[in-house]
């Protein structure tokens, strides 16, 4: 095979940087008001920086989407018909030397917002964005809205609830969140009325891909009406589904509590004769958290993930693979996301039109029907032997623990990144590390990117060779 050597040049064309489009306040208010003018940054005299050259952010300062790709055009998508390398690239988070809120003059009131359900480090993004903006911006006016969406336009005179950093001192020590989150609720027009008429001017805003949706809605509403209104988002699932992001928070410390739970699996199934250990795990789309657990444990025969179909019965199947391991080791564990299987388990006509507050499908319990599946199985085949099956289903304790060490200081990233991106003018955004790097992503294309398992990667043929599990391709 050729090899490149420093001789021989590596790339013979252009390259072109496409930066993604990131509003700013300035763009849509074209007589700035008085408060839209720019403002030294108070980091210049705040006695904990030292603000010196590089300090401050550029809009040149961008990260690159894709950093890996093929040399050689005929391979490779990202280049034009013209051999011209195209490389996709965001704005870089951090502080800018110009801010177009002045909280010296009071002119800053900024809420923030949980949507839909738990996920570890959601009270640390909460307690530092809280402790960022009283502390790095002097912003006193802040806002806490509870029970979701909902909660902008309640009559509960306690769902705009003030926060301070006493308030909120401790809050990274504590898993859920502190302002009843909710899923469902969105009403555009009452939200936008509402963040108005209470003269909010920073909206935070803390959900999946759904809450992203409707983040979209209520910054081209705002943009609509011209309102002088920053909206930054902060992806949160558990799942690890948000595109483009390297990992949504709360994930890594998911996937050290699914660890304790197959770990206890895996000690029930031992302990049994022809035991089977089964555990469910989030991933209603997407099998990220199962797929790392099962990696990081080793202990696991099988993992069943919503990306690749499985079956039971008949040659290449579940059965017949967890019959062989029985006989082999007189044991195994079964790691299944909660969106796997969904399309095997039998539904009334009731249950296929069923839909959460959200809109999205109520997926039925992979995991205890593939329990009844397993025991109807066994009982069949094999009378006259013991089997035991243990269920494990840790689901919501996983959401509910509080953010391990790696997500917390991650969670404060993450908010600290939002604000300064506010605070400079720029709205309609999510932040989020990109290659490492965090940068501003518009939000419209994180409410519909995706990050699913692919399943014809390095990764997930790691997965079949750590567990001897078949892939399920039918012949």
């Amino acid at each position: 095979m050729e090899e490149l050597t420093k001789q021989q040049p590596v790339l013979e064309s252009s390259t072109i940087i496409r930066l993604q489009c990131l509003t700013h306040l300035t763009d849509y208010l074209p007589v700035p008001p008085l408060q839209l003018q720019a403002h030294t940054n108070p980091l210049d005299h705040n006695p904990y920086f030292h603000p010196i050259s590089g300090f401050y952010l550029s809009p040149t300062d961008v990260i690159l989407r894709n950093i890996l790709f093929d040399l050689h055009t005929s391979s490779n998508n990202n280049y034009t018909s013209g051999g011209q390398l195209e490389l996709a690239a965001y704005h870089r988070a951090g502080p800018r030397q110009h801010i177009y809120f002045d909280p010296a003059t009071g002119h800053v009131r900024a809420a923030i917002v949980t949507c839909g359900g738990l996920c570890p480090g959601m009270n640390t993004v909460i307690r530092e964005l809280v402790v960022g903006l009283w502390e790095l911006y002097g912003v006193r006016e802040i806002f806490g809205i509870k029970a979701g969406y909902r909660g902008f336009y309640s009559d509960q005179v306690d769902d705009h609830l003030p926060l301070n950093p006493r308030m909120v001192h401790d809050l990274h020590k504590r898993g859920g969140t502190m302002l009843e989150t909710s899923r469902g609720g969105f009403d555009l027009h009452q939200i936008v009325n509402a963040i108005q008429d209470r003269g909010y001017n920073q909206v935070y805003i803390i959900g999946g891909d759904g809450t992203m949706r409707g983040a979209v809605k209520i910054f081209d509403e705002i943009k609509l009406r011209k309102l002088n209104i920053a909206v930054a988002g902060i992806p949160k699932t558990v799942d690890n589904d948000v595109g483009i992001i390297d990992r949504s928070f709360g994930f890594q410390t998911a996937v050290e509590m699914a660890q304790q739970a197959i770990s206890a699996a895996h000690v029930e199934a031992e302990s049994a004769v022809n035991g089977i250990g089964l555990v469910k795990l989030m991933g209603r789309s997407t099998g990220h958290i199962a797929l790392h657990a099962t990696l990081s444990s080793r202990d696991v025969d099988c993992c069943l993930i919503p990306e690749m179909e499985f079956y039971l019965e008949g040659k290449g199947g579940l059965f017949e693979f967890l019959e062989s391991r029985l006989k082999e080791n007189g044991h195994a564990v079964v790691v299944v996301a909660e969106g796997a299987g969904q399309n095997l388990i039998p539904r009334t006509e009731e249950q296929i039109q069923d839909k959460d507050e959200s809109g999205n499908p109520v997926f039925l319990d992979v995991g205890g029907w593939l329990k009844s599946e397993l025991k109807k199985w066994w009982a069949r085949d094999h009378p006259k032997e013991l089997f035991t099956v243990k269920y494990i289903d840790p689901t919501y304790m996983i959401r509910a623990v509080p953010a391990n060490a790696t997500d917390n200081l991650y969670c404060t990233l993450l908010a600290h990144a939002a604000i300064h991106g506010a605070m400079a003018g720029y709205t309609g955004f999510v932040c989020g590390p990109i290659n490492g790097n965090y940068g501003y992503i518009p939000v419209q294309e994180v409410a519909e990117a995706k990050n699913v398992v692919d399943t014809n990667d390095h990764k997930w043929a790691w997965v079949r060779s750590v567990t001897n599990q078949p892939d399920f391709a039918r012949t």
